[in-house]
C-alpha cells in the first residue's frame, strides 16, 4: 500500500452536479486527465475543459437508455487493478488499459423519488469497486468532500489515511442506499408479513449531531435521525447551557412528548425521562 498516489487520471459521473466545475478547474489544473460519463461529461466540456468520455474509452456506446455506461473492463480494470502486482500490469498493458486513481461519483437520488429508474447500478459498482483497492485509488461519493480533495490533489498527492477514510464512508454509502431500495421494495410486497415483519431488518440513520458525552462521561454519544425524514429536532434552538449529552437528549425529547399532549401553551419538568411537573395556563 502506498502511502502517497499521485493522481493522474480521474473518473467522474455524478448525478449531483454541486460543485463539479469547481473539482473540474482544480483537475485541470493539476493535469489530471478527467473521463466521464453522460451530463457530467458534458457539463465539464462547457467549462472549456479537456474530458474523454467513457465511451470512448470502453468503444462501446452508453446503451439501454443509459443504463449500460461503465460496466465494461476497461473502466473497471482500471480501477480495481494492484498497481504493485506485475501480473496485473502485464494483463493491463496487453488489454490496453490505462489506470485510473480517482473515482468521483455521487449516486441516482433514489430517496428523493423511489423508482425502478432511480436504482443506480454502475454508480455503486464503481464505488465499491474505488473503495476496496483505496491502497492505489481515491474515491469521492460526497460533494463535501470535495474541498479537501481538492487541497490534497493540488498538493500533489492523496495520503493513505484520506483515501481509507473515503473509502469506508463509501461503503456506508453504499450499504445505506441498498438498505433504502430494500425498505422501498418491501412496502411494494404483497406479502404482508414480511413487510411488516421483514426476515432481514434494514435500517439507515444517518448523524445529526456529536453529543458532548454518552449516558456518562467516559462514554461518546450522538444523535442520529432517519434519511430525509424531519422532525421537532430538526428545527430546535437551544437558548442556554453547556452542550447536550446523551441523557439531555434523552429528558428533551420525553419533554416533547409530555408537553405535545396538553393545549398550548403548556410547560413540563423532567429528570431521567421521568415527568416531575406539568403546567398549563392562559399565556
Amino acid at each position: 500500500m502506498h502511502d502517497n498516489v499521485k493522481i493522474n487520471r480521474a473518473l467522474i459521473s455524478v448525478s449531483d452536479k454541486t460543485g463539479l466545475i469547481e473539482l473540474a478547474t482544480a483537475l485541470n489544473a493539476a493535469g489530471v486527465q478527467m473521463v466521464s460519463t453522460g451530463s457530467t461529461a458534458k457539463q465539464i466540456a462547457a467549462a472549456g475543459f479537456d474530458v474523454t468520455e467513457v465511451k470512448e474509452v470502453t468503444g462501446f456506446p452508453e446503451s439501454l437508455d443509459g443504463r449500460v455506461k461503465t460496466l465494461h473492463p476497461a473502466i473497471h480494470g482500471g480501477i480495481l487493478a494492484d498497481r504493485d502486482n506485475a501480473d496485473h500490469a502485464a494483463e493491463m498493458k496487453l488489454h490496453g488499459i490505462e489506470g485510473i486513481d480517482l473515482v468521483v461519483v455521487n449516486l441516482y437520488p433514489f430517496s428523493s423519488n423511489p423508482s425502478i429508474e432511480l436504482i443506480d447500478i454502475g454508480g455503486p459498482a464503481m464505488v465499491r469497486a474505488a473503495a476496496k483497492n483505496y491502497a492505489h485509488v481515491g474515491v469521492v461519493v460526497d460533494t463535501a468532500d470535495y474541498e479537501d480533495v481538492t487541497e490534497m490533489i493540488q498538493g500533489g498527492f492523496f495520503t493513505v489515511d484520506a483515501r481509507r477514510r473515503l473509502a469506508q464512508k463509501a461503503f456506508r454509502i453504499t450499504s445505506s442506499y441498498d438498505a433504502a431500495i430494500a425498505s422501498w421494495m418491501a412496502e411494494e410486497t404483497s406479502d404482508r408479513e414480511d413487510a411488516t415483519v421483514p426476515p432481514i431488518l434494514t435500517l439507515v440513520a444517518e448523524r445529526a449531531e456529536v453529543l458532548r458525552y454518552g449516558e456518562n462521561p467516559h462514554q461518546t454519544g450522538a444523535r442520529y435521525r432517519l434519511p430525509g425524514v424531519e422532525s421537532w429536532w430538526d428545527a430546535a434552538v437551544q437558548l442556554n447551557g453547556k452542550e447536550m449529552s446523551y441523557l439531555n437528549v434523552l429528558d428533551t425529547e420525553a419533554a416533547w412528548q409530555l408537553v405535545s399532549r396538553f393545549d398550548q401553551p403548556a410547560a413540563v419538568i423532567v429528570k431521567h425521562a421521568n415527568p416531575c411537573g406539568v403546567a398549563i395556563a392562559s399565556t
